[in-house]
C-alpha cells in the first residue's frame, strides 16, 4: 500500500480527471472518492472513461476522508473550508476550490462574499521560491484555471522589470468545463455551439488571485465563453518600461521547468496541443504599433489548470519528483 488518497468532490469534471491521473499514478493508492447527490453510484457509471475502476461514490463526511494520508477537495466554492477543519492535522490537503487562495480578506469579501478562511500556501510550483514552500505545507490552495495561465504568462515579466505592473490587460476564452457539472441553461450545447460570448465581465472572482501571485496591480480581464468542451487560450498585454524581449525573458525563467513550455519562434500556443497534459505554452512578442507586450498562453482548464496542478503539489508535498504520474504531452486530435 502506498501513500492513502482520497478525493471529495469527484463526480464533477475536476474530479474526475484528479481520478484518471491517480489510477496511472505509480505512489499513490486512491482508497475513497466522494460524491454529494452520487453518493452509492459506481465511478464509471457517472464518468464513463473510468470504466474499470471499480468503486463507488461515497458519501461526502469527514470521518470517511480522515482515514487518507492526502485529500484533495474538488468541491464547489465555499465549501471546501468548512470541511478541511474538520479533518486531522496530520492529513495533508490540497484544495481545488477558491476558499484558500485569497491572503486579502477585503478581497475576499469582495469577489466571494461569506467569512474569510484564511489563506494556505498557494499551489503554484513555477513561482520563485514556492516549490520549497509547498514541500514544507500539509495544506495547500490550488491555482484557478484562469489564474495558472495568466500568472504564468505575466509573473516573469514583471519579476523582471520588463512589464508595467499597474497597466496588464487580458482578454482569455475558456471550454465550457470550466463551469462546473451542474446543469445550467447557457451552458446548454444549442446555447454554446457556433458562439462566443463574455461573461463577469469587469468583476471575475480570478482578478485578486492573478494581482496576488503576479505582482499587477492594475489589471482589466475579459473572460470569454468558448464552444469547445476544455482548454484555455489567454492574451495578455502590458506596458512595457523598456526595450525588452519578452520571450527571451519567459524562456530564462522557465529555462528548467518540465511542465511550461516557451515556443519556437513563430510557433503560438492552441489548446488542442495541451488537452489531456499538464502542460501550458506560451509564445510573447511586442506589439509593432502599440510597443505592448503580449503573451498568449494555453493550458488544459482541466489539466494544468486542476487535476494536473493538483497532483504536481501534491508530489512535491510528499517528496516525490514533482513529474510523477503526470506528462507534459497532450492528446491532439
Amino acid at each position: 500500500m502506498g501513500i492513502r488518497v482520497a478525493v471529495a468532490g469527484a463526480s464533477g469534471y475536476a474530479g474526475g480527471e484528479l481520478l484518471r491521473l491517480l489510477a496511472g499514478h505509480p505512489e499513490f493508492d486512491l482508497v475513497t472518492a466522494t460524491a454529494h447527490s452520487q453518493a452509492g453510484q459506481p465511478l464509471d457509471a457517472v464518468h464513463p472513461q473510468l470504466v474499470g475502476l471499480e468503486m463507488t461514490f461515497a458519501e461526502t463526511v469527514p470521518d470517511v476522508l480522515a482515514e487518507a494520508d492526502l485529500v484533495f477537495l474538488a468541491l464547489p466554492h465555499g465549501q471546501s473550508a468548512a470541511l478541511a477543519a474538520q479533518l486531522p492535522a496530520g492529513v495533508r490537503i490540497v484544495d481545488l476550490g477558491a476558499d484558500h487562495r485569497l491572503a486579502d480578506a477585503s478581497a475576499w469579501a469582495d469577489y466571494y462574499g461569506g467569512p474569510h478562511a484564511g489563506a494556505w500556501t498557494y499551489g503554484l510550483p513555477e513561482l520563485p521560491g514556492q516549490r520549497t514552500r509547498i514541500a514544507a505545507a500539509t495544506r495547500v490552495a490550488n491555482t484557478g484555471c484562469y489564474a495558472a495561465t495568466i500568472i504564468l504568462a505575466l509573473a516573469p515579466l514583471i519579476a523582471a522589470g520588463a512589464a508595467a505592473p499597474d497597466d496588464v490587460v487580458v482578454v482569455a476564452a475558456s471550454g465550457t468545463s470550466g463551469a462546473g457539472r451542474a446543469a445550467k441553461t447557457h451552458l446548454l450545447a444549442s446555447e454554446v455551439m457556433g458562439d462566443l460570448s463574455p461573461y463577469k465581465v469587469g468583476a471575475h472572482q480570478h482578478v485578486p488571485e492573478i494581482k496576488q501571485a503576479s505582482g499587477a496591480t492594475g489589471l482589466s480581464f475579459t473572460p470569454v465563453l468558448a464552444p469547445m468542451p476544455r482548454g484555455i487560450l489567454a492574451t495578455v498585454t502590458a506596458r512595457p518600461t523598456g526595450t525588452v524581449d519578452p520571450r527571451a525573458v519567459l524562456a530564462r525563467a522557465y529555462a528548467d521547468d518540465p511542465f511550461v513550455h516557451v515556443l519556437p519562434e513563430g510557433r503560438w500556443p492552441h489548446t488542442a496541443a495541451t488537452l489531456g497534459g499538464n502542460s501550458c505554452h506560451l509564445q510573447a512578442t511586442v506589439d509593432v504599433d502599440s510597443g505592448r507586450l503580449i503573451v498568449v498562453a494555453a493550458l488544459d482548464n482541466l489539466g494544468k489548470g486542476a487535476a494536473g496542478q493538483a497532483v504536481q503539489n501534491a508530489n512535491l508535498m510528499f517528496g516525490l519528483p514533482e513529474t510523477t504520474g503526470l506528462s507534459p504531452l497532450g492528446v491532439t486530435p
